[in-house]
């Protein structure tokens, strides 16, 4: 996705922001201050309506329509939740590290106004990010679907007995497993949990979907790279009755013994604003300590 600055492209910029940070009120003010400067109406999510002490905020995950930018400030975290939000509506999101890692955040604070100076003129680029759509099926009842742009992953809640879990995909039987649990991650999400668990890295372009077994008792059971259009299917077939669906690391859902996760990507993806000096094997270097 990309623009050429033959119009205007911002008319309307949302801004979500990480809670307890003493540091972003004197960003926001000044964020606003440009943005106001130039006639673009700005939408507050609760929290950063909260540090400017205003009780006109939207809730994250319910995107105010008609944005043409979000602006999140924060980190991993904070991102995930705003993708949840912007869904399929397809509003470019500027990501602005101020938390710890940041892996997916493209801007540093002292870039931010220069960046929405070339967003403003239509001079940049996003990286297009895979979502996944899951869904629980229980007793033949479809509950969801539910979205991810990391990872969806199925656990235990505690340390006890080995989850048992058929694995199947398009319909196909993969294997039976006996282990703590299953990953299903995207690309963007094959640097975070998967990639703990033994998992690959992905180029976030390729269109894949990765199955990452958690803690296999049978260690010829390795990690799968499957194609775009699989759907993944995880049945639970025994082990701790406490099992949980985690979405993105944030959201959790409870299991039952023979409900069936069915996941896909989905047909839309969220795209990033993507700074044109930003390179994957740099970040990788960079955030992960290669060498």
């Amino acid at each position: 996705m990309s623009r050429n600055g033959s119009e205007p492209t911002l008319r309307r910029v949302g801004i979500v922001s990480k809670p307890g940070r003493e540091d972003i009120p004197g960003l926001i003010t000044s964020v606003v201050s440009w943005l106001g400067g130039r006639g673009i109406d700005v939408q507050y999510d609760l929290v950063t309506a909260a540090y400017l002490r205003t009780s006109a905020g939207f809730d994250r995950e319910k995107l105010v329509p008609g944005l043409d930018l979000l602006i999140v400030l924060g980190g991993d975290g904070t991102l995930l939740s705003a993708a949840r939000g912007v869904g399929r509506s397809q509003t470019p999101i500027l990501a602005v590290n101020l938390g710890g890692l940041g892996f997916m955040m493209t801007t540093g604070p002292d870039e931010l106004l220069p960046q929405l100076e070339r967003v403003a003129a239509g001079d940049y680029t996003t990286s297009c990010r895979s979502v996944l759509s899951t869904e629980i099926v229980r007793n033949g009842v479809s509950l969801g679907p539910r979205n991810a742009l990391n990872d969806i992953v199925i656990n235990k809640a505690a340390v006890a007995r080995l989850m048992l879990l058929d694995a199947y995909i398009d319909r196909e039987l993969v294997s039976s497993y006996r282990a703590d649990g299953m990953i299903i991650s995207t690309p963007t999400g094959s640097t975070a949990y998967s990639l703990s668990a033994g998992g690959p890295v992905i180029y976030p372009s390729v269109s894949a979907i990765c199955l990452t077994p958690i803690c296999p008792h049978t260690l010829t059971n390795r990690p799968l790279v499957l194609p775009d259009a699989a759907t993944i299917e995880v049945v639970i077939r025994g082990g701790d009755k406490d099992s949980y669906l985690t979405i993105d690391g944030q959201v959790g859902l409870e299991l039952q013994l023979n409900d069936r996760i069915r996941t896909r990507l989905a047909d839309y993806c969220v795209h990033i604003v993507q700074p044109d000096r930003l390179r994957f094997f740099e970040v990788l270097r960079s955030k992960m300590k290669w060498g």
